[in-house]
């Protein structure tokens, strides 16, 4: 007896101005596989609900999702922007050329987490589903949404490397810029990992640890139910501060809402490296990372006064250190800037490629 089954629902594309039109269990079911924490639902929709990406901030959600029926089967978080401004990447060249040209080049359709210079964006597709087909159909739909709504383009930032691939094979260019990634060699202790480093380096990487440790001050790392909503706060103020000193180039696009959203609904994602002394019970600096899986990736910092080898101890150091004992096998350590010490970062990393098609 030759038995016969109904034919597949066909894929069907659907355009959602906000996030929690998706119930966050089924977003999730595609973005908890990924490596990348930046992409899952709580994240996102701490993004939009804070204020921090919204139309008024040149950030107008725009998430594409693909059904079978009643199935979420694909979906990519999306924005459109009237300007470049946190993103990390800087197109504005291509901007001036365009409105030589007479070009419109905003509005623009952009595929990233938000404020998030980290490799990994690519398209959440659910588990066992054809990854080609629903690739072609999420490609088809936003082809006809641009052309529909005279956008200029799709860029997508800081992609997955293997989603990359596959996406110049689909007729995608991409643009290489260069991030600083930290990679454990099998290390087994900090000072393990000290000896891939001459005698002169080990001895300056040695000094720098021991001067925050001279100056009485104690690094800990603080995660899950121990990040408290005071620290949250904190850390907001840390990172308001360190924005604040750079003015326009500075980068404070998220808001205080959006770190306390995180003490609700991410704090298992979360590390605070925060250094304490003994005449305070509150931390004098403060960095925030967030972990998933075997990788790390740095994202904000700040401190109360400027302090000699604090800054590197709570961003680096005491992360590396940290991995190092918890089974991380990468660490991002986030965007550079001239409150970050990058001369010294090829002394602890690699220097590798980040995907922007």
């Amino acid at each position: 007896m030759i038995m016969s089954y109904p034919p597949a629902p066909p894929l069907t594309a659907t355009w959602i101005r906000h996030i929690e039109e998706v119930p966050e269990a089924v977003w999730d079911e595609l973005a908890q596989t990924l490596v990348t924490p930046f992409l899952e639902w709580s994240w996102l929709h701490n993004m939009e609900r804070s204020g921090s990406a919204m139309a008024n901030t040149g950030w107008l959600p725009c998430h594409l999702t693909v059904w079978q029926g009643k199935t979420l089967v694909g979906a990519a978080p999306m924005y459109l922007k009237g300007h470049s401004y946190g993103e990390f990447v800087f197109d504005h060249q291509w901007a001036d050329l365009a409105e030589r040209l007479g070009v419109s080049y905003y509005p623009k359709l952009l595929g990233m987490s938000p404020f998030t210079p980290a490799e990994g964006y690519q398209f959440l597709i659910a588990p066992g589903e054809d990854e080609q087909a629903v690739t072609l159909a999420m490609i088809e739909a936003i082809d006809s949404f641009c052309v529909h709504n005279n956008i200029s383009g799709c860029h997508f930032l800081y992609v997955d490397p293997e989603w990359r691939d596959r996406m110049t094979q689909l007729g995608f260019s991409q643009w290489l810029h260069h991030n600083y990634i930290w990679q454990n060699q099998g290390f087994q202790s900090f000072d393990d990992y000290l000896n891939v480093f001459n005698a002169n380096q080990r001895r300056n990487i040695k000094r720098e640890r021991k001067s925050v440790e001279t100056a009485g001050l104690r690094l800990e790392a603080i995660t899950g139910e121990a990040i408290t909503k005071p620290l949250c706060n904190l850390m907001y103020d840390y990172y308001a501060d360190t924005c604040d000193k750079f003015g326009w180039w500075g980068s404070k696009y998220l808001t205080r809402k959006f770190f306390q959203l995180l003490h609700h609904d991410y704090r298992h994602r979360m590390v605070f490296f925060a250094a304490y002394s003994d005449d305070s019970p509150e931390p004098i600096g403060m960095s925030f990372c967030l972990t998933k899986g075997d990788r790390l990736y740095g994202r904000y910092w700040g401190a109360k006064a400027e302090l000699n080898n604090l800054h590197f101890n709570a961003c680096y150091y005491a992360p590396i250190e940290w991995g190092i004992a918890n089974g991380i096998n990468l660490f991002d350590p986030g965007a550079g800037g001239r409150h970050k010490k990058t001369t010294r970062l090829s002394g602890y990393g690699q220097l590798q490629p980040a995907s922007v098609l």
